[in-house]
């Protein structure tokens, strides 16, 4: 394995994934080094049937390794909502400001301020290996909106034993623990084996 392709454009995730996944004698690339192709439709019911549809879509149409992401906030006063469905949330709401007003006020009325961020990666080595990668953070959602340097909802969770959100946080401090680092250290641990 010599390339690996992160089928992704949205630059947030590959700024974070170029940042920590250095493989020696592997170059990864992103769907931003090939002409615009039309990405599956998430039609999947987990963070990683989501990941998987695009890691295969993106194998089968490169013929290289691929690998993709898929990532959410779970809400417990949500009834663990919006998940997989994160980024249709906010746009169905009318924006991230919109939601996350209305996610502050839910979580104020009843009293539970508990969420999770997850993201899920699957790598498609081959036609018939597919390998999966999990990270997982627990926390709560904030009083308001905090911080200018995070996207999407990092501006409203506070990490388990942290004091501020992940827009508060250096891009640094950010990877030491998110769920996308987590997830993506999985992921080198195992192409390490490849270099």
């Amino acid at each position: 394995m010599k390339e690996l392709i992160f089928f992704s454009h949205n630059k947030y995730k590959i700024k974070e994934v170029k940042q920590i996944l250095k493989i020696p004698k592997i170059k990864i690339l992103t769907l931003d080094d090939f002409p615009k192709i039309n990405e599956p439709r998430e039609t999947g019911k987990t963070f990683e049937e989501n990941a998987m549809i695009k890691s295969t879509f993106g194998f089968k149409y490169f013929g290289l390794p691929c690998f993709a992401d898929d990532s959410g906030i779970c809400i417990n006063a949500l009834n663990n909502q919006p998940g997989i469905k994160s980024k249709r949330f906010q746009k169905e709401n009318g924006g991230y400001k919109k939601t996350f007003d209305i996610i502050i006020n839910q979580t104020k009325f009843k009293k539970n301020y508990k969420a999770f961020f997850q993201t899920s990666i699957a790598l498609t080595i081959n036609d018939k290996n597919t390998v999966y990668f999990n990270g997982i953070v627990y926390g709560k959602i904030s009083s308001r909106p905090l911080g200018s340097l995070g996207f999407h909802y990092d501006p409203i969770f506070i990490p388990t034993d942290k004091n501020k959100t992940f827009s508060q946080m250096t891009q640094k401090e950010k990877n030491k623990i998110s769920h996308r680092a987590i997830a993506i250290k999985k992921l080198k641990k195992f192409c390490d084996t490849f270099s």
